[in-house]
């Protein structure tokens, strides 16, 4: 059940290496368009994901919520995607997603920046000029998912085993060394503990799905640790009421076994009008 994620920048040159990679191996690729096809099975809306996809999220209002928990629910289709193994998990943070997991390959692609244009512009049949604005929104809004919903440098290369710069390299090059790489036994010897660390991270995106999506709750996310079933949750909430009604939300969903937590109650009102 071995585990490819990409982490590109937008004119790299990724997705094709991707497919190859996906064709030569004879894995899965999940990139947006499986995506796009798998949503409506886990009830998103093809509008939603357009709005949410890879962009980050915030938790202030009750629509933003939403729009969180939509954000978990696309990574929950990544990793019942991982958990059946031999895929490449394309974009969305896969590599931080499965943070832990031993049989991950973690994959970056970047190339310079006028590079990244000209070939994005030749692509596409557009502008430069418009070639250029997108990458530079495009640099900022993935830099900025990672940044807020992992608090992790984008660019940082301790987050990743290989980092290829298709500036310098052959597709060919990088392709044959990505399926070198891909075929390591440390991988195969470390599925079985990958898996377990895959079926904790669903039940943890499971309840913080549940979380935000309760009407009720003034929801802010709690710190929510799942290990073969045994849950804590902590954090702060706004009262007794919201307490009770979020652990009953926990209690309530599937593969629950034991519920620990450590809320506490603050009246976050209250310190506002006293601001």
């Amino acid at each position: 059940m071995a585990v490819i994620t990409i982490s590109r920048e937008m004119g790299t040159g990724a997705y094709h290496i991707a497919e190859e990679v996906a064709r030569k191996l004879k894995y899965t690729l999940i990139d947006g368009a499986r995506i796009s096809a798998s949503a409506p099975k886990y009830g998103i809306s093809p509008e939603m994901l357009l709005m949410v996809d890879e962009k980050p999220p915030s938790y202030i209002t009750a629509e933003d919520r939403k729009r969180a928990a939509v954000l978990n629910t696309i990574e929950l289709i990544l990793l019942d995607f991982a958990r059946k193994g031999d895929v490449i998990l394309y974009g969305r943070g896969g590599q931080d997603l499965l943070k832990g997991c031993g049989n991950v390959l973690r994959l970056r692609f970047l190339a310079g920046f006028e590079e990244r244009v000209e070939r994005f512009a030749e692509r596409e049949w557009i502008d430069p000029d418009l070639a250029h604005s997108m990458i530079r929104r495009s640099d900022h809004q993935r830099g900025g998912f990672i940044h807020f919903y992992f608090d992790r440098d984008w660019s940082d290369p301790i987050g990743y085993d290989m980092t290829f710069n298709t500036s310098r390299l052959s597709q060919s090059s990088i392709i044959e060394s990505i399926v070198s790489a891909a075929k390591d036994p440390l991988f195969k010897e470390a599925e079985k503990d990958s898996a377990q660390l895959i079926e904790n991270t669903i039940l943890e995106k499971k309840i913080e799905t549940s979380l935000l999506n309760a009407s009720d709750l003034d929801y802010r996310p709690f710190t929510i640790v799942a290990r073969k079933g045994k849950v804590l949750v902590s954090g702060f909430i706004a009262s007794q009421e919201e307490k009770s009604s979020a652990l009953r939300i926990v209690r309530s969903i599937k593969g629950v076994k034991e519920l620990q937590e450590d809320i506490q109650i603050i009246n976050y009102k209250a310190y506002k009008d006293k601001s």
